[in-house]
C-alpha cells in the first residue's frame, strides 16, 4: 500500500522540524506575544499592553502589511551551500518596505517551500529569519514549510515573507507633504541587497566567473560579495521618528528595492516634484562597477540596482542637520544625497 512518505512527503520529518525551530522563534518574542501558542494553528499578538513599565496604547492605530521574497538570490545561496543569510534578506525586504510609511514592525510570518525537508540543513534559513526579526524588533510569530517533491527539484527551495506593522493615523507618512527645497538624506547599502539577481547571475555566467574566486578589488570572493545580506533600517528610522514625536520633519521615505535607484525614489514624491541627486555625494561599493564591467550599461545599473543607497529620508531643510546627527548616533553613516525640486516626478542624477 502506498504511503504519504512513499509519495515523497515525510510527516515525521515535519514534526521534528517544528520542534527544531521552536528556539529560534522564541528568541524573537516580546511581551506582546502569547508564548504558549507554539504548535497551534495561528499566532496571537497583542497590539496594546497594560504592564506599567511597558505600557503602550495606540489611539488611532492603522495596520500596515506587506509581502516579499528574496528572488533568485536563493539560487546563489544554494550553489554556495550557505543558507544562513537569505533569511535575513527575507525579513529586510519586508520590514524595510513597511517602515517607509512610519510604521513599527510587529510580527513576521514566513513561507518556505522545499523539495525535501532536511531539518538540519534548513534550520540555517529559520535562524537567519529569526536574526533578522531580532534586528527589526519584531516577532517571528509563525510560518509554513511545504515539502513538494513534485514541484521543486532536488536541492531547490523558495521562501516568502509577510510583515505586519502599525502606525498612528496622524503619524503615517506618504508623498503628499514632500515639496521643493526638502533635503534627501541617504543611508548606504551593504551591496546588491536582494534585487536584480537574475541579471547578476546572467552576467556572472556569461563572463565565466566563479563564485569562490577571490577578487582584490572586492576584498572577498565574488560569492561573498553578492550573497551579503540586505541591511535592515528599522532602528535608524525609529531613531529619527522617536526623536520627533510631535513635529513631522520627515516628509517621505523610500526603500531602494526592485526598480533600482531611479525607479524607487519617485514612489516617495508627488507628481509636481523631482528628486535631484548629486553623483559625487557617495561612492558605490566595488561590486557594482565589477558587475557593470561584466557586460551591461551604467544606465541599466541605475535602473536595476540600488547603486550603494539602501534607504532615503526626505526631510524639511531646517531639520536636516539634526536628522543627520540622530542617524549618526544610531550607528549609521548618512550623507546628503540631493534635494527636491519642482518637476515631473522624476529622478535626475547630476
Amino acid at each position: 500500500m502506498l504511503t504519504y512518505k512513499d509519495a515523497g512527503v515525510d510527516i515525521h520529518a515535519n514534526t521534528r522540524w517544528v520542534s527544531a525551530i521552536k528556539s529560534a522563534m522564541h528568541s524573537t518574542y516580546g511581551p506582546r506575544v502569547f508564548q504558549d501558542r507554539h504548535g497551534g494553528f495561528a499566532g496571537l499578538f497583542r497590539l496594546d499592553y497594560e504592564e506599567p513599565i511597558l505600557r503602550r496604547n495606540y489611539k488611532r492605530p492603522v495596520l500596515v502589511g506587506c509581502t516579499d521574497g528574496v528572488g533568485t538570490k536563493v539560487l546563489i545561496a544554494i550553489e554556495m551551500n550557505r543558507l544562513d543569510t537569505i533569511g535575513i534578506d527575507l525579513v529586510a525586504m519586508n520590514v524595510n518596505d513597511l517602515i517607509t510609511c512610519g510604521a513599527e514592525p510587529l510580527f513576521f510570518l514566513d513561507y518556505l517551500a522545499v523539495h525535501k525537508l532536511d531539518p538540519d540543513h534548513l534550520l540555517q534559513v529559520i535562524e537567519g529569519i529569526a536574526a533578522g526579526c531580532r534586528e527589526a524588533g519584531c516577532a517571528l510569530l509563525g510560518g509554513e514549510t511545504a515539502e513538494m517533491p513534485d514541484l521543486y527539484r532536488k536541492g531547490d527551495l523558495d521562501l516568502a515573507g509577510f510583515a505586519v506593522g502599525v502606525v498612528e493615523h496622524h503619524r503615517a507618512i506618504d508623498s503628499s507633504r514632500v515639496e521643493p527645497g526638502d533635503v534627501v538624506i541617504a543611508l548606504p547599502s551593504s551591496g546588491v541587497h536582494s534585487n536584480g539577481y537574475t541579471l547578476v547571475r546572467k552576467l556572472i555566467a556569461r563572463a565565466g566567473c566563479k563564485l569562490d574566486q577571490f577578487h582584490d578589488e572586492l576584498g572577498e570572493t565574488l560569492g561573498e560579495a553578492v550573497l551579503r545580506p540586505t541591511r535592515i533600517y528599522v532602528k535608524a528610522v525609529q531613531a529619527v521618528l522617536h526623536h520627533y514625536r510631535v513635529k513631522r520633519v520627515v516628509t517621505g521615505m523610500a526603500h531602494i528595492t526592485g526598480g533600482g535607484l531611479t525607479e524607487n525614489i519617485v514612489r516617495a514624491i508627488p507628481a509636481n516634484c523631482d528628486v535631484v541627486l548629486s553623483r559625487s555625494a557617495w561612492r558605490p561599493p566595488p561590486i557594482f562597477d565589477f558587475l557593470r564591467r561584466l557586460g551591461t550599461t551604467n544606465a541599466e545599473m541605475y535602473k536595476v540596482f540600488n547603486m550603494g543607497i539602501g534607504y532615503i529620508f526626505i526631510v524639511r531643510p531646517f531639520y536636516a542637520d539634526v536628522v543627520m546627527r540622530v542617524l549618526c548616533r544610531a550607528g549609521e553613516q548618512p550623507f546628503i544625497a540631493g534635494c527636491i525640486e519642482r518637476g515631473k516626478q522624476r529622478v535626475r542624477i547630476k
